[in-house]
């Protein structure tokens, strides 16, 4: 079995043959374990990719490289995963990143060396929800009023979370969704989350890379500061 990358069919999984894990990209303080980070679907991964390469140019490369899509919201198909990749290097762990879908949902079994990541909005796509940056990534020109009506109809502020947190951004992002329709043309995610900026990354997205961060053994360098032509890192 073949990863990073998708998960085969269950019936066709095949564990035995893993005899190595790609190692945490620092080191760190984890032993050489492996990190993986499960996600629903390759829009899911190509999001975040695009993200990581606003908040940390490194992470980007190592998110990469240890991302599995699962195929779905199925939080124990990627218990199962992992359990069978411990059982060959038992230091191996990994968090898995869902979506809420609109509705309470049982908090995935513990299990073993998997953390679970559940965004407080909706869906991944809801993070995509910044007016600026979807003018970027569709290039639509400044003071469209067909595009400001129909953010200004569909999107509450900013601020309001409690709002965007039930907003369905799958729906209004989606072909047949109000943005397609009045744009004639499909809407790409991945082309408005890699138009967005790192100032618009919302604290859900930079507390999951944090996450991941310290899962990869990531520490970043301590900054440094400049006194009269000496540099001196902060504690």
């Amino acid at each position: 079995m073949a990863y990073p990358g998708h998960l085969v069919p269950r019936q066709q999984m095949d564990f035995g043959g893993v005899v190595s894990l790609r190692k945490g990209a620092s080191g760190g303080d984890q032993g050489g374990a492996g990190f993986l980070v499960y996600v629903e679907g390759p829009r899911d991964r190509d999001i975040l990719g695009a993200w990581a390469r606003r908040f940390s140019p490194r992470l980007s490369g190592e998110l990469v490289a240890s991302t599995v899509i699962l195929g779905g919201r199925q939080p124990a198909r990627a218990a199962e995963h992992l359990r069978e990749l411990r059982r060959h290097q038992a230091a191996t762990h990994g968090i898995c990143v869902l979506d809420r879908d609109g509705h309470p949902t049982p908090e995935p079994a513990t299990e073993p060396g998997l953390e679970f990541f559940t965004w407080s909005r909706r869906h991944i796509e809801s993070y995509l929800l910044v007016p600026d940056a979807i003018r970027r990534g569709l290039r639509i020109r400044d003071h469209d009023g067909h595009f400001d009506r129909l953010m200004r109809a569909h999107l509450p502020a900013l601020d309001d979370e409690k709002a965007l947190r039930e907003l369905d951004a799958k729906q209004l992002l989606g072909r047949k969704g109000p943005l397609a329709r009045v744009l004639s043309r499909p809407v790409s995610a991945g082309r408005i989350a890699r138009a967005m900026r790192g100032e618009e990354l919302h604290p859900d997205v930079r507390a999951l890379f944090a996450r991941i961060q310290k899962g990869l053994g990531m520490v970043d360098p301590e900054p440094v500061v400049m006194v009269r032509g000496r540099s001196f890192a902060s504690r």
